[in-house]
């Protein structure tokens, strides 16, 4: 068996493997989780011939977060509302768990930003599987292929359609010093009840998205327009007058965390492209916001 200390510096790198895969904290623990039940369940003389157990429990935890994406798909076709990855903060260890150099320039942050988790969502499981573990931890195709069920080719061809994917929502995307920019003229608008110059900082197109997973209140259907979304983020103050809102740092760059009694009770994080606002998101599942405790 691995001894503990290199099992824990695994375990850490394979949560943050997994949560870039299935986008939230518990799911990433339950994937974590099975991939050393599985180990465990191999005989001594088993785990004595793995040659490598770091690579074989990054190939089986790829495995596991492929089988857990295809029933996820059909558990959120149930979910009440829109499903949101879940967010974490600028520091967390998920946001610094990646042991090597990330290929094409897709940086820590990056990779654990709700942006760049929203279009994911967007990809298959094995896209989403072959990029995360290629393009963000290294991992060579040929052991991809093993994890995936296909041909290193195949792989690469699966990891470059999510690349071009990443490539094209990246492009326009505002560096970190322009999106918190807009996102203080974001808070300054919102927070003085300002519709005009909220509007102004909104994209046309712009959409806004909010999960409550039923458990609390929220939007349950996308909110799309810059007027619309504008009127609904000026109305959200006098459905909860006691929050308190703070700026915080994320993945994407400025953000703002509401608190009721110094509980967390939503995180809005903003895409922002050129100087306007193309994406709102707004947590709210209690579930999804642990790590801002």
């Amino acid at each position: 068996m691995l001894p503990t200390d290199e099992v824990e510096s695994e375990r850490r790198v394979l949560l943050g493997l997994c949560y870039r895969m299935l986008g939230t904290v518990a799911d990433a623990e339950d994937a974590v989780q099975e991939t050393y039940v599985r180990w465990l369940r191999l005989s001594d003389e088993e785990r004595a011939a793995i040659r490598n157990p770091a690579a074989w429990l990054t190939r089986v935890a790829g495995r596991v977060c492929l089988d857990m994406l295809g029933s996820a798909r059909a558990r959120r076709e149930r979910y009440v509302g829109e499903w949101l990855p879940e967010p974490v903060p600028q520091d967390s260890p998920l946001a610094a768990s990646v042991p090597v150099d990330p290929i094409e320039q897709v940086t820590l942050d990056e990779s654990v930003s709700m942006a760049l988790l929203v279009l994911l969502e967007s990809l298959t499981p094995a896209e989403r599987v072959a990029f995360v573990l290629h393009d963000v931890f290294g991992v060579p195709f040929a052991e991809i292929a093993e994890t995936v069920g296909r041909s290193p080719d195949a792989v690469r061809q699966l990891a470059s359609q999510a690349r071009r994917r990443v490539r094209e929502h990246r492009a326009g995307a505002a560096s970190r010093e322009q999106h918190d920019a807009v996102a203080r003229a974001f808070a300054a608008a919102a927070t003085t009840g300002d519709l005009d110059a909220l509007v102004t900082v909104l994209d046309p197109g712009v959409v806004l998205r909010s999960d409550g997973g039923g458990r609390v209140s929220a939007a349950l259907r996308p909110v799309q327009g810059a007027d619309r979304v504008g009127r609904f983020l000026l109305g959200l103050p006098r459905l909860l007058p006691e929050a308190v809102l703070v700026p915080v740092e994320t993945p994407d760059g400025l953000g703002f965390l509401a608190t009721v009694h110094d509980v967390p009770d939503a995180l809005v994080t903003l895409e922002v492209r050129g100087a306007r606002i193309t994406d709102v998101f707004i947590m709210r599942n209690p579930d999804k916001l642990t790590q801002w405790s």
